[in-house]
């Protein structure tokens, strides 16, 4: 499954207004946010947990998304 998270990931920051709508969601509702990443690899068939996404997110090491992680960081 960790390897979801990375293709989840990839698959989201390709899609620069699934990005913005996600980080939108996390500013006002991480937890939401959060669910919604879930599902949305639900739908791509690429199944993750809100822990394999957390941990996935905190093992990136490119400065943008580290600074979108300090902006979201409540629920993620």
């Amino acid at each position: 499954m960790a390897s979801n998270a990375a293709e989840l990931y990839t698959r989201i920051s390709s899609n620069p207004e699934q990005t913005q709508a996600l980080f939108r969601q996390a500013l006002q509702d991480p937890n939401g946010a959060m669910a919604s990443i879930c599902s949305l690899g639900d739908q791509l068939g690429l199944p993750v947990t809100t822990q394999e996404v957390r941990e996935h997110l905190a093992s990136l090491e490119d400065e943008d998304s580290q600074r979108w992680l300090v902006k979201a960081r409540g629920g993620l």
